[in-house]
């Protein structure tokens, strides 16, 4: 247990920040920069315990991955070199590696086990099993191989033509990566756009992929070849630090070099629709992912409605948003979320316990949440459930309320960032 005790603060947040590199990018960057032959040059990876489960998984294949502090260097020969790790692959609390990574083992010639600590043994995996043993994977695990522990007997994939049936970047991921290993054309429809750094590494990569209106095909017609990837700031790291200027009186702070991918922003969208002031600086494209400065002035907000479309594209960031919707003048509207059901925790749940402790009023929905504005936060005892993103939001309530927060755990903020409460400290005593 690593419990801390968070002293009210009315320091506003100035200065500059640059928050760690996205945790989704610098997965795949791995996962890609390891499958293709040649030398691989990451530069600003996240160095977060679940973005080193990807790196362990993939030297034990005997792949050569050199590290020092955020910078990596891959040397492969492709995955005809791999060869059959003598262990488990152990995910830690990584459901990205959890969910992507069976695409990968699905298409390799050999036999591989996995598997996570007690939260992820408790997410759903059969998403993804699923389309890929309509492919040919062979899965094995509990309930016919719907969570952790699974057993892989991978290799002779085909192609197939697969509608998601949920909106999950994961699932479409998976199965993208299984058809860089199958036998003909893969294609993935989606009916609403879910994130899209898959699609993007991959074309940096070398592959031969191509999207459409919500069509994605993929084949293993080329291989993949070694490029270097500049990972930009995460933008769900980052929104923590959005909200809070936001929120908390006096605040202007800029954020460097943050990713702004279209399927991640909708943190901002939504926020500039409660009245927060953005500036937008410094845009550059790498790699096809988007990223410039980004600059928060603290206005007041007013309720508002997130449902739809906009969801996948902010569904992290809902615990902090609702965070922002207690000290928004009127009510906020949550829908179309139940995919928070299935997080590291229910997040649903975490989020609505959470800030009810504190003060705030908000009611559970069975695929979102219901907050009322305008209401003070006290502060008092709150449980973290082992999951960095309630952890996070629940530190940067303290910012706000009359008395001081306590949270139970905050250990899983490592997951994506070490970093977090330097930086908080850092940006509210200029």
């Amino acid at each position: 247990m690593n419990g801390v005790t968070l002293k009210p603060s009315s320091s506003p947040l100035t200065g500059n920040l640059q928050v760690p590199g996205d945790k989704s990018i610098s997965h795949r960057a791995v996962m890609l920069g390891a499958l293709a032959k040649g030398t691989t040059h990451i530069t600003n990876f996240l160095t977060g315990e679940d973005c080193n489960r990807t790196v362990d998984a993939f030297r034990q294949f005997g792949v050569s991955i050199q590290q020092n502090n955020t910078s990596l260097t891959i040397e492969s020969n492709g995955p005809g070199n791999f060869h059959e790790p003598i262990e488990p692959l152990y995910f830690g609390n990584s459901g990205t590696t959890a969910r992507l990574m069976p695409g990968i083992l699905a298409g390799l010639p050999f036999f591989t086990s996995v598997y996570g600590d007690a939260s992820l043994a408790s997410r759903p995996m059969n998403r993804v099993v699923k389309p890929l043993e309509k492919m040919g994977g062979q899965f094995d695990g509990r309930s016919g191989g719907s969570y952790l522990p699974l057993a892989v007997r991978g290799g002779n994939l085909k192609g197939i033509h697969y509608t998601l049936p949920i909106k999950s970047a994961q699932v479409k991921s998976a199965v993208l990566l299984g058809g860089l290993f199958a036998e003909g054309a893969t294609e993935v429809v989606e009916a609403s756009p879910t994130r899209d750094h898959s699609e993007n590494m991959l074309r940096a990569f070398g592959a031969d992929i191509s999207a459409s209106n919500g069509h994605i095909r993929i084949s293993n017609e080329k291989s993949l070849i070694a490029t270097d990837v500049y990972v930009p700031g995460d933008i769900s790291s980052a929104a923590f630090f959005m909200t809070a200027a936001a929120i908390v009186p006096g605040s202007k702070l800029t954020l460097t070099n943050v990713g702004l991918n279209h399927s991640r922003s909708g943190i901002i969208d939504v926020l500039r629709e409660m009245g927060a002031s953005f500036d937008i600086s410094n845009q550059q494209i790498i790699g096809g992912e988007a990223f410039g400065d980004v600059t928060i002035t603290h206005q007041k907000l007013t309720g508002t409605v997130i449902e739809g479309e906009i969801v996948p594209r902010l569904i992290d960031e809902l615990p902090i948003i609702a965070l922002a919707a207690t000290q928004a003048e009127g009510t906020t509207i949550i829908r179309d979320a139940e995919e928070l059901r299935v997080k590291e925790t229910d997040r649903i749940k975490a989020t609505t316990e959470g800030l009810t402790r504190l003060g705030a009023y908000v009611k559970p929905t069975e695929n979102g949440m219901v907050i009322e504005g305008g209401y003070s936060l006290t502060g008092g005892k709150t449980k973290a459930y082992n999951d960095h993103r309630i952890a996070m939001m629940l530190a940067i309530s303290s910012l706000i309320t009359k008395d001081a927060v306590m949270i139970d755990d905050v250990s899983s903020i490592n997951i994506s960032y070490p970093d977090f409460f330097q930086h908080l400290q850092t940006v509210t005593s200029q």
